[in-house]
């Protein structure tokens, strides 16, 4: 049996749920399908042994980032401040040094003045870049020839300073300088304004967090949208035409005059299509690669890097976790960090067995925050990788010559088809903010067309 809608929508993380939204509220009928047994995507928040809400996918907002704020505004899911008071910590050379401020310490001058003036390079390229159009800008050939390692290679000349930027992209991406596109890795910062709001918490994207935890925004968006939200319900095949789509999902068909595929390219480019994609749309789905992360989270009765006037923030040059925020609810208790094994740190350890990556995840918290930072009550970990219906986190990114070779399709319908996914905004791509915008450009799409 094949049931008709007006528009079907093929996942119901931040985009599918915020298209779905916009378009109801429009008058639409819509259908949501969503392979997982849940909703929220690329965001999920599960207990802790002790009830504590963890995000074990995406979790932070910050200035500028105005439609997942509206969105959480709309559905009563309200934000505090992440905590950042104390003095951060650079884990170098087999030491953990101490240092105030954004960047590490100015002991090192040459580091200091190399770090500022490619950050003033990569920022004045970003702001070259069209957002609508990345492959036109004027030296796009130049630079979706090259890596952003050749460019660190070439541009920074102390090793120092290339380590620091190349931690920056890793947390930004989760893929290795070498692995990215320095077109695309310029079209992220041009996205977000510029790599100090990349970097930051007061002012930049790890400003706050939400009361209860970032998933709340989709369950309670899926909520509102009551049995339009159907799960387990994965997308094998789109039938498309002149005459409408249907989609088949788990034993099921939807009949719709319009599909919006709010999944990333690499997980649409698994669906069948009938007839098949154009050759350039095949391709570029064969191009875009998840990023790779492991998410861990370490649990404490309490906070005890506060009391010793550290702020939990931790980057390192060594070790599976080279980064680590605390991560502690609004009132501090219990407390909680949280470290990211990204690039190819992810990918080498999401081979190792759980015994050998906890005790390589407990050694760089010790490094850093000393003996207690070791015994944690409870440690959780998330392998976006292992996924099935994500394959990565935080986004899909573009080695080079993808933007300069099929950039255009990435946004463009194909008949009736739309496309939605973080990797498709203009605004803050790879993050939340940049989900939403997705989705309601592709139902405003939609509705242009209907």
């Amino acid at each position: 049996m094949t049931a008709a809608t007006d528009v079907v929508v093929i996942g119901a993380g931040l985009a599918g749920l915020a298209a779905a939204s916009r378009l109801v509220d429009a008058g639409a009928e819509v259908v949501v399908l969503e392979a997982r047994e849940r909703v929220g995507g690329r965001t999920l928040t599960l207990p802790a042994a002790d009830g504590t809400p963890i995000d074990h996918g995406g979790q932070w907002i910050g200035p500028t980032q105005d439609r997942i704020a509206a969105l959480a505004d709309r559905v009563g899911v309200t934000t505090y401040a992440s905590y950042e008071h104390g003095l951060n910590t650079e884990f170098r050379d087999g030491r953990a040094h101490r240092f105030d401020g954004q960047l590490p310490d100015g002991s090192d001058p040459v580091s200091a003045v190399a770090m500022g003036q490619a950050i003033r390079e990569l920022d004045a390229m970003a702001a070259r870049v069209p957002l609508e159009a990345p492959w036109t800008a004027a030296d796009a050939l130049v630079w979706d020839s090259q890596t952003v390692e050749t460019w660190l290679q070439d541009r920074v000349s102390a090793e120092r300073a290339r380590n620091w930027l190349r931690a920056v992209i890793r947390g930004t991406l989760a893929a290795e300088a070498r692995d990215l596109s320095l077109l695309h890795t310029l079209f992220v910062i041009r996205s977000a304004g510029g790599i100090a709001p990349l970097i930051a918490t007061a002012g930049g994207a790890q400003e706050r967090r939400f009361h209860g935890g970032a998933q709340t925004i989709s369950i309670r968006l899926a909520e509102s949208l009551g049995e339009r939200v159907v799960l387990g319900a994965p997308a094998e095949v789109v039938r498309h035409g002149e005459s409408g789509v249907v989609v088949e999902a788990g034993g099921r068909a939807v009949a719709a005059g319009r599909a919006i595929l709010a999944v990333p390219p690499a997980i649409a480019g698994r669906i069948g299509y009938r007839p098949a994609m154009p050759g350039w749309r095949n391709q570029l789905t064969q191009r875009v690669p998840m990023g790779s992360v492991i998410k861990v989270h370490a649990l404490y009765d309490e906070p005890f890097w506060r009391r010793e006037g550290l702020s939990g923030l931790a980057v390192s040059d060594n070790g599976p976790v080279r980064i680590v925020y605390d991560n502690s609810p609004e009132d501090g208790s219990p407390g909680v960090l949280v470290g990211f094994i990204e690039g190819q740190q992810a990918r080498t350890w999401a081979r190792r067995n759980r015994a050998d990556r906890r005790a390589g995840i407990l050694a760089c918290l010790t490094d850093y925050f000393g003996e207690r930072a070791g015994r944690p009550r409870e440690l959780l970990e998330r392998s976006w990788a292992d996924e099935e219906y994500s394959g990565g986190c935080y986004a899909g990114y573009f080695p080079p010559g993808v933007w300069t070779s099929f950039g255009q399709a990435l946004r463009e319908p194909i008949g009736r088809l739309h496309w939605a996914g973080t990797e498709t905004a203009t605004v803050w791509t790879s993050y939340m903010e940049g989900a939403v915008q997705s989705g309601e450009r592709a139902a405003d799409e939609v509705l242009a067309a209907s």
